[in-house]
Parts: C-alpha cells; structure tokens; sequence
C-alpha cells in the first residue's frame, strides 16, 4: 500500500505524541514493504522531500509556528499548513490517508483530495474536546465546536487513540460501528536497555508546561518537603512555574528521548497532574520503566485509563494534598514500591508499538478494501 499521514508538526523536529505516533508507525510499515509519507511542516534545510529511514517526509511549508505567545495552538499557522497541503498531496495517489484530527483545518482540504483522488480517508482521533473549547477560547469556542463535529461527519473510517476517545466520538453521534480503537504505543524494548540517570530523584514530571498539565498543583504539593522533584519540559509556563516552586524543585529543559527516559527511570514515582491527556504516552513510558504513575481523575483525561489502582499506580483529585499523600505512600515504603514497580513494567508490555503495527496495517487493508 501506499500511505500518507497527514499532521502539521513532524518528529523528530517536534517531540509530541502525535508526531511520536506516526513516525513509529510510519517505520514499522516501512519494514513491512509500504511506501509511506508523512506531510508536515518544513524543519529541515534542503529539499522539500527528504527520506529518513526509508520514510517520505515532505516539508508542505516553513513552520509558522505552532502555538501563541497565550500557548493556545495558531488558527493562522493551522490554515496556511491546510493550505499549502493541497498541491504537494494532489502530485500523488495513495491507498490510505490518515489525517490527524488535529488541528481540525487540515483534514477539509484533505477530504476533498481523498474524493478526487478515490483514496479512503482515515482520520485519526486523538482527543475529542467538546465543551472543553468554551474554556480554550471563550464564547468564540462554539466556532471550534462546530468545526469538531463537522470533522467527525468527514468520514465513516475513524481510529480512536484510547476508548475515552472512542466514548468521546460516539457521543458526536458517530456511530460506534465505525469508530476503531488502536493505542498509542512504545517502543519496550528500547525503555528496557535504557540505564538510569546517575541524578536521582524522589518525583519526576516531564510534559509541554501548558496550564492543562498542572505543573503549579504538582509544586503546591511538594513544596515545604524533602520531596526532591524534577519537572522537565519547556513552554509558556515554565517562567511562572519556576517563581513559585522551592528549592527542592528543579527545572530541566526538554531532552533526547534517551536522556529523558534515563532520568526517568532514575525516579521513585511519576507525577502527571494533567486534565487533558489524550492517551498519555509519557505516563505509559514512565510505566515501562516500572516507575508507578500517580495521575487525575478527570473526565478528560485519558492516562488514568492506564493505571490499575493501588497496583501500577493511583488516580486522585486535583489536590496538591492529595498528590503529596500518595506520593509519600509509595516511596516510603519499599515493598509496596517494589510491587507497583513489577506491575507496571507488567501493564506497560501489551502497549510495544510492534504488537500495534499489526492492528493499524490490518484496518488500513480493510478500508482499502472496503473502498
């Protein structure tokens, strides 16, 4: 087959899980004799069309940048990447496209393009954010609404990254017929070789510093203790995070994916305070490392799905107090940190990114198939 993913950011230029996502798949398909490209914006110098690893990668224009200088994700940047998509994917004919749901724009010019071409469209559902948009941009959040469920309409072949999202689309009316679950995944194997960081520490958090992750609830919590914590990870909130945290607190920029997983596996317990995760890929690393993972219970968050409670982990409330307790739970007391080490590494192994590449081949054959 020949595959096109379609996104605006591209890995390793930018270090999302989305991007993440689609270059694993991207490879492994490679390896399994497709032709695959990825449309993204252009971080490379050179060519517009560059090949990595046996993979197509086609810069469709220079990065306009993803975010504002609120940290919101640009509607400009989203339309000029939906624009410029349209020329370089009418140059060829593809079996499959798989668009990103997000940032929304970019799958319109892309529907139109899998009639002309009769190409099945896929598009791939990362989170679903319903009311969520009033909180994101105000009383003009009814506008992203809107465009939301036109999008879920585009198609009758939909791949949901975690069942909170499957569950989620369903509720936009799309019947769950034609919604198919396939996880993010990791690379196992690859966490298993990685040696622990020689810098220890008591909590670790890596993530965008956004203020949907909650970094500041973290910092509240651990705060006044002796709970050395590293908050790795860059972004709009890092200025402010770092005023308010104590000195027991230290802030690391973002890392190589390596170095990030070292210092991770050199921890006792990861932290991710978010209410808006879409799978929560860095919580299921943290999990492969057998590093237990205390997260929210939100309705919108989809990393409290991984953790079975008590065992791998905790899901508690948006509480500095309650995030502290737990944390003091599990590594003050080394047996029980021994077992929900063991268990999570245990949870973390069904989610190897080689054991979901079969699942995504066979939906993209029946979609072929099915025309």
């Amino acid at each position: 087959m020949k595959i096109a993913f379609v996104y605006d950011a591209v890995y390793p230029y930018v270090k999302g899980g989305v991007e993440k996502r689609i270059w694993e798949l991207s490879k492994r398909l490679s390896a399994m004799g497709h032709e695959v490209h990825i449309y993204g914006m252009k971080y490379w110098k050179g060519n517009e069309i560059i090949k990595k690893e046996d993979v197509y990668l086609h810069g469709v224009c220079k990065p306009p940048g993803l975010y504002t200088k609120k940290g919101r994700r640009s509607i400009k940047g989203a339309l000029w990447v939906s624009i410029k998509l349209i020329r370089p994917l009418l140059k060829e004919n593809f079996d499959i496209i798989d668009c990103q749901q997000f940032p929304y724009l970019p799958c319109f010019p892309t529907k139109a393009i899998s009639i002309l071409k009769n190409t099945s469209l896929i598009i791939t559902w990362h989170e679903v954010w319903g009311d969520y948009w009033y909180e994101y941009l105000g009383t003009v959040g009814i506008f992203g609404k809107w465009i939301e469920k036109i999008c879920s309409k585009l198609t009758d072949k939909n791949i949901a990254v975690s069942e909170l999202t499957a569950k989620q689309l369903h509720e936009l009316d799309v019947k769950r017929s034609n919604i198919v679950v396939i996880n993010n995944g990791i690379d196992f194997e690859e966490i298993q070789r990685i040696r622990p960081s020689s810098e220890k520490f008591d909590v670790f958090f890596a993530g965008r510093l956004i203020k949907d992750k909650n970094v500041n609830i973290l910092i509240g919590g651990v705060n006044n203790t002796d709970i050395k914590t590293c908050i790795m990870g860059d972004g709009p909130e890092k200025e402010n995070l770092m005023k308010i945290a104590d000195k027991n607190v230290i802030f690391l920029s973002s890392q190589r994916h390596s170095k990030l997983l070292a210092y991770m596996k050199s921890s006792k317990v990861f932290v991710l305070p978010s209410t808006r995760e879409g799978f929560g890929i860095v919580a299921l690393e943290s999990l492969a490392c057998g590093v237990p993972v205390i997260t929210i219970d939100h309705p919108r968050n989809a990393a409290s799905y991984l953790i079975a409670e008590g065992k791998n982990g905790f899901v508690v409330g948006l509480s500095g107090k309650e995030i502290k307790e737990k944390i003091k739970l599990i590594y003050q007391d080394e047996e029980l940190m021994k077992r929900m080490s063991k268990n999570a590494v245990e949870s973390a192994k069904e989610y190897d990114w080689d054991n979901i590449i079969g699942k995504i081949n066979k939906e993209y054959e029946n979609s072929t198939n099915s025309g």
